[in-house]
């Protein structure tokens, strides 16, 4: 049986896994299919009731790679709960009688190195950890560069001229990203993609509504479990601003100046992004944007912690925030009412201000 390997969907980083596990592990990678209601449907159905909607997403994620060919499957650890998915997630494939691998890199120490190799030879026995140290550092540029080219669309989608043409030439730079094979070409390929993505044209006014989004790691960044939000925002001519993603927590991990710059709202780390979600609110109200969205998945207690914080920072910077929890009953005319409010207050806000 030929070993195929899937990871759940999360953001547009599928590129990135696909290379590290076919360059670097020589295995065939199977990418979940994208995330619609079937994927929340069948994750849904399987997951015990109280669980977080991220959990959900993943299980139904797994299944529908399964049912592509996937038969190896990996799963991560976490600051929070998320650091107990993989075994729960194994157990319940298991119960439904998938045959399948699981290598969950939970177990992993970042103290005890011996427990990563062994998690990477159970991906593939024959693998080179000398071929990893090679394709690493092409991946790693692989994530900053698409972060780059999504903060640049976060700026200015809102304002093409001609509707669809950044997500036509976006769906088209990730494709073509998935055939570099090295960090020489990858450097040429971002440098062009950055100019053709600049030489669209935008009609932006001097002075846009400005929104940051911040909160929980997953629901900000896997855009069907938060119902396309910044597309919407980016729809009524909205400049948005995110600082979670990829490169900002895994690459930079800014964990000290954070800490240093919340002090005076935070003094505690409360668990997994929460100390993140502070330090981008505070900095984004100090830029004076015209208002900010948290987002996070129902029950998630590290976030929910943060809400009086950003509370206080609302207060002193005289910003409005609109908090949102999402799981699996969200429903769209629920959520279009609640942002609609939002987005009359901030116009007249802003208005007013001007």
């Amino acid at each position: 049986m030929t070993e195929k390997v899937t990871f759940p969907q999360i953001g547009n980083y599928n590129v990135v896994f696909e290379f590290i596990f076919k360059e670097g592990m020589g295995l065939e990678y199977i990418t979940p299919p994208k995330m619609t209601d079937k994927t929340l449907e069948i994750g849904a159905k399987y997951s015990p009731e109280s669980v977080c909607a991220p959990f959900k997403f993943m299980l139904g994620n797994y299944i529908e790679a399964i049912e592509k060919g996937a038969n190896i499957l990996v799963s991560v650890g976490g600051l929070c709960r998320l650091g107990y998915y993989g075994e729960l997630h194994e157990q319940i494939l298991r119960d439904l009688g998938y045959d399948i691998r699981f290598v969950n890199f939970a177990q992993t120490r970042l103290k005890k190195p011996s427990s990563w190799y062994e998690k990477f030879k159970a991906l593939n026995p024959e693998m080179s950890l000398v071929k990893i140290g090679e394709i690493l550092p092409t991946a790693i540029k692989m994530v900053e560069y698409i972060d780059i080219v999504d903060d640049f669309l976060r700026q200015n989608l809102g304002f093409e001229v001609e509707e669809g043409s950044f997500q036509a030439l976006y769906d088209e730079y990730l494709e073509e990203m998935g055939k570099i094979k090295n960090r020489k070409d990858l450097k040429a390929f971002q440098k062009d993609y950055l100019k053709a993505f600049r030489k669209i044209p935008i009609d932006k006014p001097k002075n846009p509504l400005k929104v940051a989004i911040v909160g929980e790691y997953y629901t900000i960044m896997q855009p069907f479990s938060n119902h396309f939000l910044e597309k919407w925002l980016a729809q009524r001519g909205i400049e948005v601003s995110r600082w979670m993603n990829f490169t900002n927590t895994l690459i930079h991990r800014p964990e000290k100046e954070v800490k240093k710059h919340i002090k005076n709202y935070a003094a505690y780390d409360m668990g997994a992004t929460s100390m993140y979600t502070i330090g981008a609110a505070l900095e984004c109200a100090k830029k004076g944007v015209d208002g900010m969205i948290h987002i996070k998945s129902a029950g998630c207690m590290p976030e929910i912690d943060t809400m009086s914080v950003l509370q206080n920072i609302s207060k002193d910077y005289e910003i409005p925030i609109l908090y949102i929890s999402f799981d699996s009953q969200t429903s769209d005319l629920g959520l279009e009412t609640r942002l609609e409010a939002f987005y009359d207050m901030i116009m007249m806000r802003k208005k007013k201000i001007l």
